[in-house]
C-alpha cells in the first residue's frame, strides 16, 4: 500500500478537487509588502490549477505595477486593461485567453497595467467588470491585491471576495502588519471575511531563530479559520517565473495543505448537482 506521506497527498488532494458550482473568489492581501503575497498567489493558484481539472486564473490587481505576470512565461503583452476595453468582444474561453498567460502548472495570469500613469486609474468599477467577464470561464478567481487598504478597487476587491489570504512573513514586524489589516478589516465590517480568513506565515528567508513561531501562529489562530506555515524555498526566492516542480517536498505539502484549507470554505455542492 502507499506509504503515509502519499496517503496524505491523496486526502489532500481529493479536498483541494472539491467540486464548485458557479466561480469561488480569493482575495490575497497583506499591508506590508516583501512578505511573498504575489508568490503565494502564484503558488497556490498553480496547486489548484495542477490538481483540479478546472480553469484558475490570478488577476494582479496591483496599483503600483504588480509583478504577478513574472511568475508565469508571458504570452501575451495584454494587460486587465486591454481586456476590459474588449469586454463586450468576448463570447467564449478562446477570446479571453488572449488576454492571459499561462504557466506550466496550467495556472492562467492577468497582469496589471504596467504604465503608473495608468495602473493609478483602476477603480472598483474596472475590477468589478474584469471579474463579470472572468466569472464566466473561470471555477476560481485569486486576486493579488496591492498593500494598501485604501486604493480604490480594494472595495470591490472586498465585497466580491469569497475568502480572504492574509500573508504574513515569520517576522514580528511581519506579523504586527497583518494583525494591523485584520483590524482594519474588522473595524470597516468586514469581520466575517476575517472569520474565515486563512494566515499563511511565509517564510521568506531561511530561520533566524530568533521569532517563537508558535506565538505567531497561535495569535492568529484565534482570529482566523486556519494558520499556515510556508517553509523557505530557494526555488521561490529567485523571484522568477514559478515551476511547482522545483519546489522542495516540503514546500509542495504546504501548499498543497493550503489548497485543502481553502477548498474547505467552498459552498457545499448538492449531490444531483455533482452528478449533472
Amino acid at each position: 500500500g502507499d506509504g503515509p506521506r502519499a496517503t496524505r497527498y491523496n486526502t489532500l488532494a481529493a479536498q483541494v478537487k472539491r467540486p464548485l458550482s458557479g466561480c469561488y473568489k480569493i482575495a490575497l492581501l497583506s499591508l506590508k509588502g516583501g512578505v511573498g503575497k504575489t508568490t503565494i498567489t502564484a503558488t497556490l493558484g498553480g496547486t489548484f490549477a495542477s490538481i483540479r481539472g478546472d480553469r484558475v486564473v490570478a488577476v494582479d490587481a496591483n496599483p503600483d505595477r504588480g509583478t504577478l505576470s513574472q511568475k508565469v512565461p508571458l504570452e501575451t503583452p495584454a494587460t486587465v486593461r486591454h481586456l476590459l476595453r474588449d469586454a463586450e468582444g468576448i463570447e467564449r474561453y478562446s477570446d479571453i485567453r488572449r488576454y492571459t498567460s499561462q504557466g506550466p502548472s496550467r495556472l492562467e495570469v492577468l497582469a496589471s497595467e504596467s504604465d503608473p500613469a495608468e495602473s493609478e486609474a483602476f477603480s472598483a468599477e474596472d475590477y468589478a467588470g474584469a471579474l463579470e467577464v472572468l466569472e464566466r470561464f473561470y471555477s476560481l478567481v485569486l486576486t493579488d491585491c496591492g498593500t494598501g487598504l485604501m486604493h480604490s478597487a480594494m472595495s470591490a476587491v472586498l465585497s466580491k471576495a469569497d475568502t480572504l489570504i492574509v500573508v504574513s512573513s515569520g517576522s514580528v514586524d511581519g506579523a504586527r502588519s497583518a494583525s494591523a489589516t485584520l483590524d482594519w478589516l474588522d473595524a470597516h465590517g468586514h469581520d466575517e471575511l476575517v472569520r474565515n480568513s486563512v494566515c499563511v506565515i511565509n517564510a521568506v528567508r531561511p530561520r533566524s531563530g530568533k521569532v517563537d513561531m508558535r506565538k505567531v501562529v497561535d495569535h492568529f489562530s484565534r482570529r482566523c479559520r486556519a494558520v499556515l506555515l510556508v517553509p523557505f524555498d530557494p526555488h521561490l526566492e529567485e523571484g522568477a517565473e514559478i515551476d511547482l516542480e522545483r519546489l522542495k517536498p516540503k514546500t509542495r505539502e504546504a501548499l498543497i495543505e493550503l489548497a485543502a484549507m481553502v477548498a474547505n470554505g467552498f459552498p457545499a455542492v448538492e449531490a444531483d448537482a455533482r452528478l449533472a
